[in-house]
């Protein structure tokens, strides 16, 4: 029209329960569902996870339809491709509560510090050593770090020697990530842990949760004598 403005509305095909969706249900990354999947032919997976094989496309749709359930391309790339029938919207749930649980444990490695004097006295070696021993077990690297003084700097040799006692004495709970290196006035050395931090704070929480349990069951155990004895005691006689 001649000095008007042409509008229109984009149409989005249906992806769930073969009904239309918003603009904002849908997204690139999602797989394709129902009519959006047009392929003439596809490996059908049923929905309690059996082999059907290949049928047509039409097939598939009429027994998603039939079952009240979506019919979801899980394998876009397979020749012909793979698609399963399904509860789209519960699946979508399913996968977005494993995301954010998984962010939950997710934990990320921290680098902590330890510093010692090239003349440590050994009750000071031993308090730094058992902080670094903690940060391993916690699943955190921990960089050793040397403070040089004076013309300590002019012999590193005992310095690599400490910081090599050091790593052979925590080596149960880390291993040597980077050497010994001169840093400025310092000298330091960075030793890894032998397991993540998800790994270490699940074995944390499996060892608070077996201690909780092994509490209980001595409570109910002295709970259960007490009755016994309570039940062995001669009744007292009224005069």
């Amino acid at each position: 029209m001649p000095g008007g403005v042409i509008s229109f509305r984009p149409r989005f095909e249906s992806v769930s329960r073969w009904h239309p969706t918003t603009s904002e249900e849908f997204r690139i990354s999602d797989p394709r569902t129902n009519e959006r999947i047009r392929v003439p032919e596809v490996r059908l997976v049923g929905p309690n996870g059996e082999q059907v094989g290949i049928v047509r496309i039409e097939v598939a749709m009429r027994l998603a339809q039939d079952a009240d359930l979506d019919l979801v391309e899980v394998a876009p790339n397979s020749r012909p491709p793979v698609v399963k029938i399904m509860d789209y919207g519960k699946f979508k749930y399913e996968a977005a509560q494993k995301a954010k649980e998984a962010r939950r444990n997710q934990a990320n490695t921290v680098l902590k510090e330890v510093r010692f004097r090239l003349k440590i006295e050994p009750h000071d070696y031993e308090t730094k050593r058992k902080r670094a021993e903690g940060f391993l077990k916690a699943g955190d690297k921990v960089k050793a770090m040397i403070l040089f003084r004076g013309r300590e700097q002019q012999r590193p040799e005992l310095g690599v020697r400490l910081l090599r006692k050091f790593a052979e004495e925590v080596s149960e709970l880390g291993t040597v990530e980077s050497n010994p290196t001169i840093d400025g006035r310092n000298m330091v050395m960075v030793i890894a842990p032998h397991k993540n931090k998800s790994e270490a704070k699940a074995e944390q929480n499996a060892v608070r949760t077996a201690n909780r349990e092994a509490a209980r069951s001595a409570r109910a155990g002295t709970d259960d004598e007490s009755a016994e004895a309570a039940e062995a005691a001669p009744a007292e006689t009224a005069e």
